[in-house]
C-alpha cells in the first residue's frame, strides 16, 4: 500500500498530538509541531521533561492533553513509541504517525527511527490506522530537503507500506 492514501487520512484529522518535541535544540519533530499549526490544526506538544513548548503548553503524555487528540505523530526512541501507542490505545485514538527518516522500509535507519515493530503490531491488532515511517514535514508544504526526500524515497520505493 502507498503511503499516501494514509497521509491523506491521517492529514484530515484535526487535533494532533506532537510526541518528542524539543526546548534544547531544534528537531524533525519541532518543525513538524511548527508546520501542523501552520497549516492550521490543533496541535498539542507531548514531552514529559518541559512544562511548556514554544509559550504553550507541553503535555507530559497523551492522557493529559485537555481533549482527545485525533491523531499522534511520534518522533521518539523506539521503546517511548510502545508507551504512546498504549495511550493511544487506551484513549481510543485510531491514527498515529511514528517517524523515520528513511521512509517506511523496515530496517532501513535503524538509528534514525521512532518506528517499532511491537508498537506497529498493536496498532494493527487495535484498529488504529498506522504511518510506519516517513516524516509529515515531507507533507505538510515541504521545504526543498524534505520535498526531495519525498520525491526520492517515491522513487526508490521506500513510501509503500507492509500490510
Amino acid at each position: 500500500m502507498k503511503v499516501d492514501s494514509l497521509v491523506q487520512d491521517f492529514l484530515a484529522q484535526k487535533k494532533i498530538a506532537v510526541v518528542g518535541v524539543s526546548d534544547k535544540r531544534e528537531t524533525g519533530c519541532n518543525l513538524a509541531y511548527d508546520n501542523f499549526k501552520k497549516n492550521g490544526y490543533q496541535v498539542y506538544a507531548v514531552n514529559p521533561r518541559i512544562g511548556t513548548f514554544k509559550g504553550e503548553t507541553c503535555y507530559p503524555d497523551l492522557k493529559s492533553v485537555p481533549e482527545k487528540p485525533d491523531a499522534v505523530f511520534i518522533l521518539a526512541n523506539p521503546k517511548v513509541t510502545e508507551q504512546i501507542v498504549q495511550q493511544c490505545v487506551d484513549l481510543g485514538i485510531k491514527h498515529v504517525w511514528m517517524h523515520c527518516m528513511m521512509g517506511t522500509k523496515p530496517g532501513l535507519a535503524a538509528g534514525m527511527t521512532s518506528v517499532s515493530p511491537a508498537a506497529v503490531e498493536m496498532c494493527k491488532a487495535n484498529g488504529i490506522e498506522i504511518i510506519p515511517g516517513s516524516c509529515p514535514n515531507q507533507f505538510l508544504t515541504p521545504d526543498f530537503g524534505h520535498g526531495m526526500m519525498r520525491g526520492l524515497w517515491r522513487l526508490l520505493g521506500f513510501l509503500n507500506v507492509a500490510n
